[in-house]
């Protein structure tokens, strides 16, 4: 991931101001002011870390979820069965921030009494980046691991019809002095939102990244002659913390991303573990092994080794540098037509 700030010709637009807009833009459609700023930081920490698929971009197809009935903005989680580790929830089809900020806090709550904490749900929607709950037990101290099926988009290998999300995956894991590894990855070739952004700035979608005939995103590798039946696998892996153990919906079962003839009926999986209750030093071993694989021999001087992490670290350094995020004029544009659109306040950018 690089470091430079999308399209340097658009104006900067303070993270403040971004969290304004997307607050504005779900209370004007009825949502909860707590619950609208949940999601807000949701997508605003999705953009700050360089994720620009995940935050600003998913703002319409929020919206338009919520408008037509298939996502409830004041839906509350419900636990229908737990154990001193593990817990079940029920999202009722709400927000699936509000799901997942539900479920990773009662996973966190469990593994600081029991050393681990295993919780699935149903009945969700979108959760945005799973790393966001990975860290939330990153940040207590905790492992995190968070994953979600998705509607289907990739082709298993040896197809080209979809049957699976792109189903991403994250590990958060705490070293010393505020060190820590992030993983945040799409078992796909590419997250389904980057093809999104080729869209909006029209660039070509690489061929390696989905079939373009059916429109299929291509698993983790691309083709089988480069593993793609890797990807393949880890996208079933998800797909059985998720929809199967959970009891929603799976696979070809979930509706077409963008389709309101049903609920989506997302599953997510949150887990937390204390390292403590293992070898003692975990942070200080992840450190070294961290360190060890920074400081590589690197086959580009100008690209150094990185850690997963790194790469959003580096990019919410230069955020804060320059002061805000830059998106590249579809972005701006359909952010005002959604303020004109709902008669909010427009993205004003910083002063400069």
């Amino acid at each position: 991931m690089s470091t430079k700030l999308l399209d340097t010709n658009t104006p900067i637009i303070p993270l403040s101001e971004c969290r304004r807009f997307i607050t504005d833009c779900l209370l004007s459609v009825g949502a909860p002011k707590s619950n609208a700023e949940a999601l807000a930081d949701l997508l605003v920490e999705a953009d700050y870390r360089g994720h620009y698929s995940h935050g600003m971009n998913r703002v319409e197809m929020y919206l338009s979820e919520i408008q037509n009935g298939i996502c409830k903005t004041d839906a509350v989680p419900e636990i229908l069965k737990e154990s001193p580790a593990t817990a079940w929830v029920d999202g009722h089809s709400g927000l699936g921030v509000i799901v997942g900020n539900f479920c990773m806090d009662l996973a966190i709550q469990k593994a600081q009494k029991v050393g681990v904490g295993f919780v699935v749900c149903k009945g969700s929607n979108h959760y945005g980046i799973a790393g966001k709950y990975a860290l939330q037990a990153m940040e207590k101290g905790l492992i995190g691991l968070s994953f979600t099926n998705t509607s289907p988009a990739v082709a298993p290998t040896r197809t080209r019809q979809a049957a699976l999300g792109t189903n991403p995956l994250s590990l958060a894991a705490p070293g010393l002095n505020g060190d820590s590894f992030c993983l945040d990855m799409a078992t796909s070739a590419v997250a389904l939102g980057k093809i999104e952004m080729k869209k909006r700035t029209n660039s070509e979608i690489p061929a390696q990244w989905w079939d373009s005939q059916t429109g299929a995103l291509h698993p983790l590798g691309g083709s089988e002659e480069n593993s793609s039946y890797k990807g393949y696998g880890l996208a079933a892996l998800v797909e059985i913390f998720c929809g199967i153990l959970g009891g929603g919906a799976y696979g070809p079962n979930i509706r077409i991303m963008g389709n309101f003839d049903r609920l989506a009926d997302l599953g997510h999986c949150f887990i937390a573990i204390d390292p403590t209750c293992f070898a003692p030093g975990f942070e200080a071993r992840l450190s070294d092994l961290m360190s060890s694989l920074r400081n590589m021999p690197s086959v580009d001087k100008e690209k150094p080794v990185l850690v997963p992490g790194d790469s959003e670290r580096l990019h919410m350094e230069a955020v804060d540098k320059a002061g805000g995020v830059r998106y590249v004029e579809d972005q701006m544009e359909a952010c005002r037509r959604v303020a004109q659109t709902l008669k909010i306040k427009p993205l004003t950018p910083l002063k400069q």
